[in-house]
């Protein structure tokens, strides 16, 4: 009897699922939903309700949408029955959260507060929130840096600490009316199986708890606000589990709605980067997981711990049990491109792709790939959506040197993709100088699946090579693989996390190699990007003043 899993994946734009066949980790088949909502950045859902500067909001019932829709067709399309379905996993974007009642009702389904921006999910890429991340960084540096040692030294404005502040700052009707702040995953899973637990990748990295002492305590706490004092052991007070394991079995009513048994075990959530990690297969030291998509992560585990400057956590059991799970990232990645698609490229372009039976992106990577590295005479900063790693700072900004009138479109184009490549390059020499180390890269996402161009360039830069596994959907498939740790064995799943990702991962794939004068070359532009980056981006530096002056301005 063949057994198998789901896994949810909940991203920035969409849910995926994917159902795998428990003993080999083969995707029978998978489906993807929308948002209905989509990311609300201007103005509230159905409302005429302007929203400020950097507001990145949600939905929630968009996240019910997903299940409710996605599982049935996994069902439909695979001919699978609901009862050879042994468990269902999630993974989802952090540090996205909201607020809640008592019962998991979300605050902005409240119509006292249907207006009121605060009551909504604020998205990872929320950063309206940096004035409270700067003030709760000089703070616990202050009184004690060993707070903030595991993070790089820094919170960032996307973590579960400054967005809570800004809410109790802002609209202290809604803190008060919350009983609860929950990440977006815990929140479904809770919904789906009616038990709240906290998943304990997002609690480590995303608001400070180790397995040794917790949450912060409430002295700790109470030094950024007195009014802030009970958000962990009251606003936060629910059991921290790690993933893969079984949160609970799915409800009546919620397993109605998705077609599932009753009962089918429900796997604690998992933050989307780290269930990559399984996904991808990796389950021991000595690989890098390189996750390319709307934004880029670094991931690496070991059985050291060491305190390294820049990086966004260090959590045991974070990704893979048994052992530490070093994070760092970039707070835009394919954001770059889509923005450049968007807002720049010109009819014509569009134009000749189309003549040429090619998409947009196609052809634009095409006429990219024919500039040699240096080209162009242009140099970027990949900071259109600040800076998460090494510099944790999401008030920094974009910008590209070296624009003439004969500068192409393609020109502009390679040199933002290049400027992510090297900001990825500055984490993993931060890695590196630090002691943390990895014999390969493994790269996973939707540009390293789509984007060969791409992800030649990343390899030039980096000067290594890079395997892409030949298996997509990999956070998704990360939470099938903690789904059927979360049925165990004796369900017809399984007990180890080494042995289930070596199972349900196949090594196989594409890899890409450096051409090494295009690295040589890489090497001098990458020392000049170097110098741009600690210039604009470090203290001191006339550009850092210069770019945070004409933010100040813009934002009045």
């Amino acid at each position: 009897m063949s057994h198998y899993v789901i896994g949810i994946d909940f991203g920035t734009l969409s849910g995926r699922g994917v159902l795998c066949d428990v003993s080999d980790g083969s995707p029978v088949c998978s489906a993807v939903y929308d948002y209905p909502h989509g990311v609300l950045c201007e103005t509230l859902a159905d409302t005429s309700v302007r929203l400020p500067a950097n507001y990145s909001l949600q939905v929630p019932s968009d996240y019910i949408d997903v299940l409710k829709h996605v599982v049935p067709e996994l069902l439909s399309v695979s001919g699978v029955r609901a009862g050879d379905i042994i468990g269902i996993g999630v993974d989802f974007t952090s540090c996205t959260v909201l607020p809640v009642y008592s019962d998991g009702t979300p605050l902005c389904e409240d119509s006292r507060f249907a207006n009121r921006p605060h009551s909504y999910v604020k998205l990872w890429k929320h950063h309206s929130a940096q004035q409270f991340a700067c003030k709760t960084n000089y703070i616990f540096n202050s009184y004690d840096p060993s707070i903030l040692r595991s993070y790089g030294g820094k919170v960032s404005s996307e973590w579960i600490i400054p967005k809570v502040w800004e809410i109790y700052a802002e609209d202290k009707e809604i803190y008060d009316a919350a009983d609860y702040f929950i990440e977006g995953g815990d929140w479904i899973v809770w919904r789906m199986c009616g038990r709240q637990v906290r998943n304990s990748c997002a609690a480590g990295y995303k608001a400070l708890w180790n397995a040794e002492r917790g949450y912060l305590p409430r002295n700790i706490l109470s030094l950024l606000d007195p009014g802030l004092s009970d958000l962990f052991d009251i606003k936060m007070n629910a059991p921290v589990l790690s993933p893969g394991t079984c949160a609970g079995g799915l409800t009546e009513e919620f397993a109605g709605w998705i077609g599932l048994i009753p009962g089918t075990p429900v796997s604690v959530a998992v933050v989307d980067g780290h269930a990559m990690v399984a996904g991808s297969g990796i389950s021991r030291p000595g690989s890098m997981l390189q996750i390319m998509g709307t934004s880029s992560n670094q991931m690496i585990v070991s059985d050291r711990l060491i305190d390294i400057p820049g990086i966004c956590g260090i959590v045991k059991d974070g990704m893979i049990p048994g052992y530490y799970g070093y994070e760092a990232g970039q707070a835009g990645f394919g954001d770059h491109y889509a923005w450049f698609m968007d807002n720049l490229l010109p009819y014509k372009y569009k134009v000749e792709a189309k003549n040429e039976g090619s998409s947009d992106f196609e052809y634009l990577s095409s006429l990219a790939s024919k500039l040699s590295p240096g080209g162009s005479g242009l140099i970027a900063l990949d900071w259109w959506n600040g800076n998460r790693s090494i510099l944790s700072d999401s008030d920094l900004s974009g910008l590209i040197l070296g624009m003439t009138l004969g500068t192409r479109p393609e020109e502009i184009f390679r040199a933002i993709v290049e400027a992510t490549a090297f900001g990825t390059k500055t984490i993993v020499d931060n890695y590196e100088k630090h002691g943390i180390t990895a014999d390969r890269i493994v790269a996973a996402g939707g540009v390293a699946e789509k984007s060969p161009f791409i992800m030649q360039i990343f390899s030039d830069i980096l000067d290594r090579k890079i395997t892409v596994p030949s298996a997509p959907y990999a956070a998704a498939r990360g939470a099938a693989i903690f789904a059927s740790l979360a049925a165990g064995k004796k369900n017809g799943g399984w007990d180890n996390a080494e042995e289930a990702i070596s199972n349900m991962t196949d090594q196989a794939g594409k890899t890409y190699y450096p051409d090494k004068e295009n690295a040589a070359i890489y090497k001098k532009l990458y020392a000049l990007y170097v110098r741009l980056h600690d210039e604009f981006g470090r203290q001191g530096g006339t550009g850092y003043d210069v770019m945070k002056e004409i933010k100040k301005i813009k934002n009045g």
